[in-house]
């Protein structure tokens, strides 16, 4: 049984409560089997309380006819339901159960899928909202090249700033507000998108121009199609729905659309046709159905349109909207066949012998099908009233012995009417364990789309387009690899990003590009903003694309770029040098970067994973001097035109082997420098000196003005500590360094000062200015 209808049980009101014969304990009784899902002992006592009525009580047929439907009885319950419509007429909300039920004998005895119905290929909605009250099918994968707003093939694939791509008129939608993959909101202002508005990604575009030329065109041509639809100039919308046809005869969705097109301008008999192929070319998709279903009913064909909607309901249980088009139409039915002039036929259905049944002969030979065959010793209230299928097919001759057939002319409509609920609902499957035989001529046959499959035969049916089984694949004679390239560094693309205004380029690339110039390499587009906001996402389906199309190539180039990352990291080998000021070990360096040469340099540093680099102050002759200072980088802050404030820290100090260049900016290969440790005699001297500078230091620093006391706090902090072993640190001790930095010295005397590799002789020297510079001080 279907979970949601265990989840609602259909009440309807007795209509006599009190009459002769209804026992209220044991409708309470049914009630409760009802809910525990006893259907068949709920039936049962309903037929029981129906036999000792003088007159049908409408409610308990409905009753009945519910538990003998979920029971899937549906032969026997069509009985109760046409018994209900005898005595009043059938509202559509009354006939909720039968539908449910029917369909899902649909799907589980003639389309063999049990559980939730699911189409085995995805289209989805696509513009328009004909399933807005329903679920996509979600779950299912999309086409690599299909957009995730539409579902179709990228026209005009224009790249968001976080990397994804869609349709451009999909994006230009006021509805679409944010990215539907990863919530990236989008800083959107009159459906432009800021600050240069939305641009087609040059290179994806040709791509798929190219690799999918005729889907490409024809879905221009779809696309244009649509715009003339919304403006109702219905004849250019359908020249262009033709043309996109031609070129890509096995899109559904397209199909579905020109039968949608026919149906908006009343041309229902090309709407039926298209229909009727959308529902060959993708059998088990609800909506072909249900463009059918509505097609046929706007043609008013009702009963071929029923079958379509009980179709829908069967491939999706869930689509509301057309459950209540399937109840609606078999209410609008029954009461074609059931009423007369406004007045119902007011026949007791369980009075009597067989000559007192209620249904009209023509309707009930359509439905015999429905039915078990029975002994003749069964019970009265079981018995049914058999007419022979040619009192429905070969009109009156015997029919007319019995007295509900049809005797005037004036009858025929309800027998034509008959006929139509007969065609729908007589060639249901059979309840189960039924022993009903189906002739040739009981009636219309049902037929399910195509061939009965199961979920796995219907995915691998040869029905369906190639796009929507395996995905859209590129043909290998296709692939260049050259189409794939950045134009600045003319290799193939290396996490490649997408500007706002559509260029591709290697991320490498356009950063340096940026170093140099806030503009666009290709356009001259101005790209301050997006410079601003450091938006370098990667272009998703390009590297998707590479990965699957040009693995090796990729990989190769992957290596290339890994080796010179590899080559960047030693920093044995080639130290980026920041030529500038000096910097001392532990004490911290701010620095503002604006020159290209450094901006890539600090970039490569923090790619690397370093984050260290070389500090040296300037040297006429070399270049830079032969001794400096490792910083490490703590935190970057960048500016929106390109700048950035970098926090460092030394590190280490090194002496400078070679000099060198590497793209713009100066390296060198360097060996790192320590203190040589003393024992013994030598270093009971350097504790006492140790002590004594210490001392001298910390008086000349609480000796000076407040407000110089406060500027050298403020950019280098409080005098460190003293370390109880002076030879603890291999570059030695932090207040040393403090001290040096803080002093007024030159740089060549601080350079002097810090390549030396004594503690000793450092400490001396420090000794040395601190007595000058005390001596200097005005008193």
């Amino acid at each position: 049984m279907e979970t949601g209808i265990q989840a609602h049980q259909f009440v309807h009101a007795v209509s006599s409560p009190r009459a002769a014969g209804i026992c209220t304990e044991m409708l309470e009784v049914a009630a409760e089997a009802t809910r525990a899902g006893d259907y068949d002992l709920a039936a049962e006592i309903y037929s029981s309380q129906l036999v000792d009525l003088q007159h049908p009580d409408r409610g308990i047929c409905l009753l009945k006819a519910d538990s003998l439907a979920q029971a899937g009885r549906i032969a026997e319950a069509l009985d109760s339901y046409c018994t209900a419509a005898n005595i009043g007429k059938l509202r559509p909300d009354e006939l909720q159960l039968l539908v449910v039920n029917i369909a899902r004998t649909l799907r589980e005895k003639e389309l063999n899928i049990h559980g939730k119905a699911k189409s085995c290929h995805k289209i989805g909605n696509g513009d328009d909202d004909v399933e807005a009250d329903t679920e996509a099918f979600e779950d299912e994968p999309l086409d690599l090249f299909s957009c995730r707003l539409c579902r179709c093939l990228l026209s005009e694939p224009t790249t968001m700033e976080c990397g994804h791509t869609f349709c451009k008129h999909c994006l230009e939608k006021e509805t679409v507000k944010d990215c539907i993959q990863c919530k990236h909101k989008l800083n959107k202002k009159d459906v432009q998108i800021l600050p240069i508005g939305l641009r087609v990604n040059v290179i994806l575009s040709s791509l798929l121009d190219k690799w999918f030329d005729s889907e490409s065109k024809a879905r221009r041509h779809w696309i244009e199609g649509e715009v003339s639809q919304k403006k109702h100039d219905y004849t250019d919308a359908l020249e262009k729905y033709n043309k996109a046809l031609e070129l890509a005869p096995s899109v559904g969705r397209l199909l579905g659309q020109r039968a949608e097109l026919h149906l908006e301008s009343k041309n229902y008999s090309q709407a039926i046709q298209d229909a009727e192929s959308l529902c060959r070319l993708n059998p088990l998709w609800p909506k072909a159905h249900y463009i059918k279903a509505s097609a046929l009913s706007k043609a008013n064909r009702n009963d071929e349109a029923l079958k379509e909607y009980f179709m829908c309901v069967a491939l999706k249980p869930d689509w509301m909207m057309v459950k209540l088009e399937a109840q609606k139409v078999l209410s609008e039915l029954f009461s074609s066949v059931f009423e007369k002039d406004g007045q119902p036929t007011p026949i007791h259905p369980l009075q009597g012998g067989p000559s007192t049944r209620l249904k009209p002969p023509a309707l009930y030979g359509s439905l015999n099908p429905f039915t078990t065959p029975q002994k003749l010793g069964c019970s009265s209230q079981d018995l049914e009233f058999r007419v022979s299928k040619s009192s429905l097919c070969d009109g009156p001759s015997d029919s007319s012995k019995h007295p509900l057939s049809p005797s005037s002319e004036a009858e025929k409509p309800l027998l034509e009417d008959a006929k139509s609920l007969a065609s729908v609902l007589a060639a249901q499957p059979a309840p189960p364990g039924s022993l009903k035989r189906r002739h040739s001529g009981d009636g219309i046959a049902f037929s399910p789309p195509s061939k009965l499959l199961r979920p796995d035969e219907a995915c691998s049916s040869s029905h369906l387009p190639a796009a929507y089984l395996w995905g859209r694949t590129v043909s290998s004679d296709l692939l260049d690899s050259r189409d794939m390239e950045c134009s600045l560094c003319m290799r193939l693309f290396f996490e490649p990003v997408s500007t706002p205004c559509g260029h591709t380029f290697c991320l490498k690339c356009l950063e340096r590009c940026l170093d140099h110039n806030p503009n666009c390499p290709l356009c001259k587009e101005n790209l301050s903003e997006y410079l601003a906001t450091r938006g370098f996402n990667k272009t998703l389906l390009m590297e998707e694309v590479l990965q699957r199309y040009l693995g090796d190539e990729l990989a190769e180039r992957k290596k290339v770029h890994e080796e010179e990352m590899k080559e960047l990291a030693n920093l044995n080998q080639e130290v980026p040098i920041f030529v500038c000021t000096m910097a001392f070990p532990t004490i911290p360096c701010p620095l503002h970067i604006f020159e290209p040469r450094y901006r890539l340099m600090i970039r490569r540093s923090m790619e690397t994973g370093t984050k260290q680099f070389g500090m040296c102050i300037a040297d006429e002759l070399k270049g830079f001097a032969d001794y400096g200072c490792m910083l490490e980088v703590r935190d970057v802050k960048f500016f929106p035109d390109g700048r950035s404030v970098v926090d460092t820290i030394g590190v280490s100090r090194f002496k400078v082997l070679s000099h060198g260049q590497r793209d713009g900016y100066n390296t060198a290969k360097i060996e790192y420098l320590e203190d040589k440790k003393v024992e013994g005699q030598e270093l009971v001297e350097l504790q006492k000196l140790y002590v004594s500078v210490y001392d001298q230091a910390s008086g000349w620093f609480t000796s000076l003005k407040d407000n110089m006391t406060s500027q050298i706090i403020s950019h280098f902090g409080h005098l460190p500590g003293k370390d109880p072993d002076p030879q603890g640190n291999p570059s030695g001790p932090a207040w040393a360094w403090w001290l040096l930095a803080v002093l007024p010295l030159d740089n060549r005397a601080q350079l002097t000062i810090l390549a030396m590799p004594s503690l000793k002789d450092r400490l001396i020297a420090i000794r040395r200015v601190l007595i000058f510079v005390t001596r200097k001080r005005p008193r």
